[in-house]
């Protein structure tokens, strides 16, 4: 349907300073009987201003540049109502005056939408997943400033070179103080976000186009470390003097043995061990990443370790299960836990969630489906990152394989 609103533009002064010789200019607005005035911020004496023309009515040199400027932002202003007329957008006096400032949406910036997202995502991301993208807005922030020269730029302004540009400095990225630079999958992880975050501007129509189309994100995959049965019947079997590292110890076995991580293990109350309808004893708890609830039945290792610090003092005061340390200091002692038990591997905390998935449940026939359940995952894909196939196990399937072979060979040749 046509658009029936009517539009007229008119330049004209006003004194504000009660002083002739510097009248204000603005630009009025009108649409269907409505007004919205912009100042343009210039000044013009009142002998040298034609009311009736809109413009200044001397022929200096000077007077004409500014009547160029004056039907430049004439021009302009039609323009943003014939983009609102192609755009189908509700034409006011207002519109017109942001599309021309540059205050609508067509015109959101790159911090604004930052701060959209993490203002409006805090209440529904954890507090260890925001902290990741106050980081990536940091990065941000400072390749405006350092490469760009600027504080902020429109999102229109988004595309496969700044895309490029931003990857590569943080790739180069130096920091003040001496700590650990990005890895490549700590680069992607940061593009990611920058993914999420356009995305969410083209669902909010503030983006007409994803920047990302032509842009790939290149993970490299890494085997992720785990304990096999041997190397965790070492860790099982080295005793610590020290009640610190024992302690240690036996919550990291805990996790090997249910697949909990630091989190969910740290915040774990003796009112969560259930007794089943197997007269088992059972862990209902929910991932604290995911919200899933989980219940787990627990192995006899498992249980050993619950009983050990049933009448421990550290866990009767606060009421938890077991007693965890600060994930700082549990990945300085575990370090050492590893170490002494004559490993040679790069172990951290977050590995016992992964000897749960390969050494104590899918090398030992636990179906993919049940192991997904017990890690308390969404989806199965996600869990065969952790899951390995492992050698063994191929062989024994494989061994199984090949005797069902040989029992129908033996039948054949009997009949």
């Amino acid at each position: 349907m046509r658009n029936k609103s009517t539009l007229t533009v008119l330049l004209f002064t006003r004194d504000i300073t009660k002083n002739l010789n510097k009248l204000t200019v603005y630009a009025r607005i009108t649409v269907d009987g409505k007004r919205a005035e912009i100042s343009l911020k210039r000044y013009v004496a009142d002998k040298d201003w034609d009311a009736s023309k809109g413009r200044m009515h001397r022929s200096s040199p000077q007077s004409r540049r500014f009547n160029s400027y004056l039907d430049e932002v004439y021009g302009q202003i039609l323009e943003a109502h014939k983009e609102l007329l192609s755009e189908h957008k509700l034409i006011t006096a207002q519109a017109v005056k942001a599309r021309y400032l540059g205050l609508d949406e067509q015109h959101k910036t790159l911090t604004e939408l930052v701060d959209y997202h993490n203002t409006n995502m805090r209440s529904v991301l954890k507090a260890g997943t925001m902290k990741n993208y106050y980081t990536t807005e940091k990065y941000l922030k400072s390749y405006l400033k350092r490469r760009l020269k600027t504080e902020d730029i429109y999102l229109k302004q988004l595309n496969y070179h700044f895309i490029v540009d931003f990857e590569q400095f943080i790739r180069n990225y130096q920091p003040n103080k001496k700590r650990k630079t990005c890895t490549n999958n700590g680069v992607m992880k940061h593009m990611e976000r920058l993914t999420k975050m356009t995305n969410l501007a083209v669902k909010l129509e503030w983006l007409e186009k994803d920047p990302f189309k032509n842009y790939k994100l290149k993970f490299e995959k890494h085997d992720r470390s785990y304990l096999t049965e041997r190397e965790l019947a070492l860790v099982e079997e080295t005793i610590f003097t020290s009640p610190t590292y024992e302690k240690t110890k036996d919550v990291f076995l805990f996790c090997c043995y249910t697949g909990l991580s630091y989190i969910d293990v740290k915040e774990l109350t003796s009112e969560q061990v259930l007794k089943g309808i197997d007269g088992n004893y059972w862990l209902h708890t929910k991932r604290a990443k995911t919200n899933e609830v989980v219940k787990i039945p627990l192995l006899p290792q498992a249980e050993n370790i619950v009983l050990k610090y049933q009448d421990c003092q550290q866990t009767k005061i606060n009421g938890l299960l077991l007693p965890v340390y600060s994930n700082q200091k549990t990945n300085q002692y575990l370090k050492q836990i590893i170490k002494a038990s004559g490993i040679h591997k790069h172990i951290t905390f977050h590995s016992a969630r992964h000897t749960f998935a390969t050494t104590v449940t899918l090398s030992n026939g636990v179906p993919l489906e049940t192991v997904s359940k017990l890690l308390g995952h969404t989806k199965i894909s996600t869990t065969q990152i952790y899951a390995r196939v492992l050698q063994k196990k191929v062989g024994e399937d494989m061994q199984e394989l090949i005797g069902k072979y040989k029992a129908k060979q033996k039948s054949s040749e009997a009949s």
